[in-house]
């Protein structure tokens, strides 16, 4: 392979740990370079800090980059500007120093919570499990629940019931919840009406955690401009044009999210057999074994890659998985003599079909997300994680390990010939 400045590197195997959010999505907008101020994106944030003091701010995007700055950026800017497309759920963060009581929770416990993640909690996070549907409840208990949930904050909101990701019925109880805490917290009800998320079941897009952001839109100097009913037409030197009005700002920050999973592998000009690239044979979507290797492409692991739990799950508790499994199978290997391994075609074209099926027997497609490719233009429209769950992934790796791993062709070093002189 060859790195900056043009030296070469050679390896017997590459690990890509590219990452799944690293390859930060700058949009396509008109104009975008003829704006004189300076022009920052959430996933390229510089070091040194950024002071908006009295700068007139444009934030482009509202998932959870833009739900997450928006709070920091009205506390400094004169006034704020959210150009949103898509309303988001987001529950409050409630961010708060640990006690020395949970504290000491933790580490008396550690091996049962190590464990728990990793063999038994769906998304390898450590939480209470539900143990009933959101149907199962009535209303005011129900209400209660969610109530307590949202004081809690945090993730795990979505843990309130155990079929908000499979029936839709129920899902809408939660979401209708988050909805009515919107009206609640938000003053302008036209405001508030645009906030509420209303094109997808919460927690089919990563559901957001902020602090105070839909109380962000109750200060003067923050507005919020609706880009879905009309697209921003232009961006000039000094201002967003939309729907033929100018809004003026001094900075643009850009939350408009990444090219998920794929980007960070596509972008560094692999090539495998035949010369062809990951994003040709990806074209139709990506096609991995297990998340971990794509046929044709030999002795090439990828930790967390499309396929796997990967962006579904607690993803030290992924990366930590793969690791473990990557490095065994290289020992393997080294051990009984073996030169190359790749995924087998027929096996791969299982596994996307596995993944698949699971995935469509949930809620999750139903929302244009990063999950599915669809916040970059032309990017096949497939459900890239697998929700199976890491407890049910980690045996199914173990199994395919422990049955020599089934999946993967592998050979042999060529042994040296041995010449016979008389």
């Amino acid at each position: 392979m060859t790195i900056s400045g043009g030296k070469t590197v050679e390896a017997k195997f590459v690990v890509l740990a590219t990452g799944c959010l690293s390859n930060a999505r700058k949009p396509d907008i008109k104009g975008l370079e003829n704006f004189k101020g300076p022009v920052y994106h959430t996933g390229n944030w510089p070091h040194e800090p950024v002071d908006f003091t009295g700068l007139r701010v444009g934030l482009i995007g509202t998932g959870s980059s833009g739900i997450q700055s928006a709070p920091i950026i009205a506390e400094q800017a004169k006034h704020l500007t959210v150009f949103q497309r898509t309303a988001n759920f987001s529950i409050p963060a409630r961010n708060a120093t640990l006690t020395d009581e949970e504290r000491d929770a933790f580490r008396n416990n550690y091996s049962e919570i190590r464990r728990f993640a990793r063999e038994v909690a769906r998304n390898g996070i450590y939480a209470e499990q539900p143990d009933r549907g959101a149907l199962d409840d009535s209303e005011d208990d129900r209400h209660a629940r969610y109530g307590a949930r949202w004081d809690r904050g945090g993730l795990t909101f979505m843990y309130a019931y155990n079929n908000l990701g499979l029936d839709l019925a129920a899902n809408d109880t939660a979401a209708d919840y988050v909805r009515g805490k919107i009206t609640e917290i938000v003053k302008d009800a036209s405001t508030a009406k645009l906030l509420q998320p209303n094109s997808h079941p919460i927690g089919t897009k990563r559901i957001c955690i902020d602090t105070d952001y839909f109380a962000t839109f109750n200060r003067p100097n923050v507005s919020l401009v609706d880009i879905k009913t009309n697209p921003i037409e232009e961006i000039t030197a000094n201002a967003v044009r939309v729907a033929g009005a100018d809004h003026e700002v001094d900075a643009l920050v850009m939350a408009t999210g990444f090219d998920a999973m794929t980007g960070s592998v596509a972008r560094i000009g692999i090539r495998g057999r035949g010369g062809r690239t990951p994003n040709q044979k990806w074209a139709e979507g990506p096609k991995t074994y297990l998340g971990l290797m794509s046929a044709g492409f030999p002795n090439l692991f990828i930790i967390t890659g499309p396929g796997s739990p990967s962006v579904l799950s607690n993803m030290i508790v992924s990366i930590e998985q793969h690791v473990d499994w990557i490095a065994d199978c290289l020992l393997h290997m080294r051990k009984q003599g073996l030169a190359t391994m790749e995924a087998d075609g027929g096996a791969e074209d299982k596994w996307v079909a596995h993944v698949n099926e699971v995935a469509h027997g949930t809620l999750y497609p139903q929302a244009n997300s990063w999950y599915m490719g669809a916040n970059i233009p032309g990017k096949p429209r497939i459900f890239m994680p697998y929700i199976g769950g890491v407890g049910v992934y980690r045996r199914i790796c173990d199994e395919v390990a422990g049955k020599g791993y089934e999946g993967f062709v592998m050979t042999r070093a060529e042994q040296p010939r041995r010449v016979v002189t008389g």
